[in-house]
């Protein structure tokens, strides 16, 4: 059993295929997948693709490289978290990579999304590029190991994993993984407890060897947990069974619960 814990079906590159990357999630058995909002005016397309497939599972939130989109209110996330399908809050967090002028804005809604999650004891997805110290300042500030959460395709140093582990949360490792220049990271994915990660596609980006390039899709998490048991000398049943493991837990998904129709 495999789950994608971070995808986007929703997006144009997968939306007008969806029944055809569900498929493939089954052909190799991907049984669950989260699929993770970005914008609020998207989240209805989010939720609807949770409504209507039992094994996939909803995000709400605003990704912080959305600066043209309306403000977010605590309350308009703890509404929309309030849904049998919605287990997180987010694709929240800090990217200062294309980041021009002040930042201020992006801390402010990730407070926010932080302050909701607390509310509705819903856990957060959280997005963190160039970065580090700021995200994980704030979620100490804003008490977001109260909910607990995971680090979403992580790219940071051991040391920042060590710090978000500390903080309640868990580290989720992408197709960069598999990336032959990525020697930083396979070294932290070495690391991180097994009990403490998880594994994801970002789909419909970030494919893994050996499709690097091209349009990526849930079922090549399988990819992402090979390389992982490469690099810890384990097999994937191990990796497979420990992340799905844990993304039950941490979205308090019941495991058997869509699985026929994965299966």
């Amino acid at each position: 059993m495999l789950v994608d814990s971070h995808c986007h079906l929703n997006f144009p590159e997968l939306a007008g295929r969806v029944d055809e990357a569900l498929a493939r999630m089954r052909e190799n058995g991907v049984t669950h997948a989260l699929c993770i909002s970005v914008t609020l005016q998207e989240f209805p397309q989010v939720r609807a693709l949770a409504e209507r497939y039992p094994h996939i599972y909803a995000s709400v939130g605003v990704h912080p490289d959305y600066a043209e989109v309306p403000v977010v209110t605590e309350q308009e996330l703890v509404a929309l978290a309030d849904h049998r399908k919605v287990v997180a809050i987010g694709e929240t967090g800090l990217d200062y990579y294309r980041i021009k002028g002040g930042a201020e804005w992006q801390r402010e809604r990730f407070r926010t999304h932080i302050r909701a999650a607390r509310r509705s004891r819903k856990p957060l997805v959280i997005h963190m590029r160039d970065a580090a110290e700021d995200t994980l300042r704030i979620m100490q500030e804003e008490r977001a190991g109260e909910v607990g959460g995971v680090m979403h395709c992580f790219t940071g140093s051991w040391k920042e994993a060590q710090a978000a582990i500390e903080l309640g949360f868990l580290i989720s490792f992408s197709g960069i993984v598999t990336f032959k220049n990525a020697t930083a990271l396979k070294e932290v994915a070495r690391q991180v407890p097994l009990e403490r990660m998880l594994i994801e596609t970002d789909s419909p980006y970030l494919a893994p060897v050996p499709f690097r390039g091209k349009t990526n899709e849930p079922a090549l998490v399988k990819h992402v947990a090979e390389e992982i048991a490469r690099l810890r000398d384990l097999s994937l049943e191990q990796v497979a069974s420990a992340t799905s493991d844990n993304f039950f837990k941490l979205f308090r998904i019941d495991s058997t619960r869509g699985a026929d129709s994965a299966a």
